[in-house]
């Protein structure tokens, strides 16, 4: 398909109301998502390449399927991560299994959030202490790594994650509160400085 540069540059919102009248336009949305909600599900569910594509399918279905229930006070891309999240949620409850991980692959972008976060002396090579930081996110609780995931990988900011997760504001806060809490007591443990 070739895309209109007209409807390319128009707001996630602008979209919606667009393919409300013209399903056409849904692909668009599904151009400037795919790629990240297809990473995003690899990430909180472990799933193969070709579970991913499945799961995927269904979440743009579904979402095309509830546009006229989008809240326009929200965010289009926190309430189709939102619709991902539950799509993973409820293929596990139908295989019977539950994610007991989330894949973190040594991304650079991810580790230089956490890095900027923790305030890492910037003489720390990431790379050389990416397997370590990758292990302790890797070791942390499932509902702790999520919240780290949307945070840092996905940049989503706080107000966000309350929407996908479908938590309050101030669980996401602590959530992500102890979670560096314990990233932090696992980097000092092994011996990687903080500023």
């Amino acid at each position: 398909m070739v895309f209109d540069k007209n409807y390319s540059n128009k707001t996630d919102e602008e979209l919606v109301i667009l393919s409300l009248e013209n399903q056409n336009i849904f692909a668009y949305l599904i151009n400037r998502y795919q790629k990240k909600i297809a990473r995003y599900i690899k990430r909180i569910s472990g799933l193969s390449d070709d579970d991913i594509e499945d799961v995927l399918q269904d979440v743009f279905i579904k979402t095309y399927r509830n546009l006229n229930a989008f809240d326009s006070n929200l965010k289009f891309s926190s309430w189709l991560y939102r619709i991902a999240h539950n799509q993973v949620i409820s293929n596990f409850r139908k295989s019977k299994s539950r994610p007991q991980s989330i894949i973190l692959d040594s991304d650079n972008d991810f580790l230089e959030n956490i890095a900027s976060e923790f305030n890492l002396e910037k003489e720390i090579d990431i790379i050389e202490n990416q397997e370590i930081i990758m292990e302790i996110i890797g070791s942390l609780d499932y509902k702790y790594k999520e919240v780290i995931e949307l945070r840092f990988l996905e940049e989503k900011e706080y107000s966000e994650i309350s929407d996908i997760l479908k938590k309050p504001n101030g669980t996401v806060a602590a959530l992500i509160s102890r979670a560096k809490k314990q990233i932090r007591k696992e980097l000092e443990r092994k011996n990687i400085n903080l500023q």
